[in-house]
């Protein structure tokens, strides 16, 4: 069982290796910021945020899954796409980008609590199938350090970590210091829930388990003879 990560995030990709799957990743090619406003403006409404990560998860994968079922026919696995936002009293906190939206940003959320919305979308690929989605939304409460001081938002971000991530921070590498609870699956804040992935994954007739040490083939070098094995064996 082959398994693809229709996206290229550095969080994403490690979650799935530190649950024992080393998948094939491959960018999606969808305009985010179009495909948000096309459907608000067709439906004279703003998305909710379930409903926004919700929609580009599903954009995501399905766009990866329809191009492994053009180049690569033999392809049998699954599909993964996951898109994430930062919601807090009602305001969207998607990624700063710049040191001054992640400062203030931080000085803005420091003693309060967010919510950050996970979208989850997996498609069943085979040959000669029709591809089958399934998906769901995470959700996880986040609670900020009330002490966190002007100087340590600095220093945070100059670390440069916080520019290009949700909310301006992670929970599994220098920002998780300023995070003092989270309610949920803790991997929905990295990137994905596994969790849910899980449920999502057994949905479409795949043991979860099965998936463990798993390693897409196309990663595998090829061996210096021409004949592959394991290394070491003859």
């Amino acid at each position: 069982m082959r398994v693809c990560l229709a996206s290229t995030s550095p969080a994403r990709l490690m979650l799935l290796q530190q649950f024992g799957i080393r998948p094939l990743t491959v960018a999606p090619n969808v305009d985010e910021e179009a495909v948000i406003a096309a459907v608000e403006a067709s439906e004279g409404r703003t998305l909710a945020p379930d409903e926004h990560v919700l929609l580009l998860a599903r954009r995501k994968a399905a766009d990866v899954a329809a191009r492994l079922a053009d180049d690569d026919p033999s392809f049998d696995g699954i599909v993964i796409g996951g898109d994430s936002m930062f919601e807090l009293d009602g305001d969207i906190l998607g990624k700063p980008y710049t040191a001054d939206n992640a400062s203030a940003r931080w000085r803005s959320m420091r003693g309060r609590t967010g919510v950050l919305h996970s979208g989850h979308a997996v498609v069943r690929v085979s040959p000669g199938a029709a591809p089958h989605e399934v998906h769901a939304v995470a959700e996880a409460s986040v609670s900020f350090a009330d002490d966190v001081t002007d100087a340590e938002i600095d220093a945070y971000v100059a670390s440069g970590e916080p520019l290009h991530v949700a909310g301006a921070f992670t929970v599994d590498s220098l920002g998780g210091a300023f995070i003092t609870r989270v309610e949920g699956d803790p991997s929905t804040v990295v990137g994905m829930s596994v969790s849910t992935l899980r449920r999502l994954v057994r949905e479409l007739g795949v043991e979860w388990t099965g998936l463990w040490n798993s390693t897409d083939p196309s990663l595998q070098p090829p061996a210096a003879d021409g004949f592959s094995g394991s290394p070491g064996l003859s």
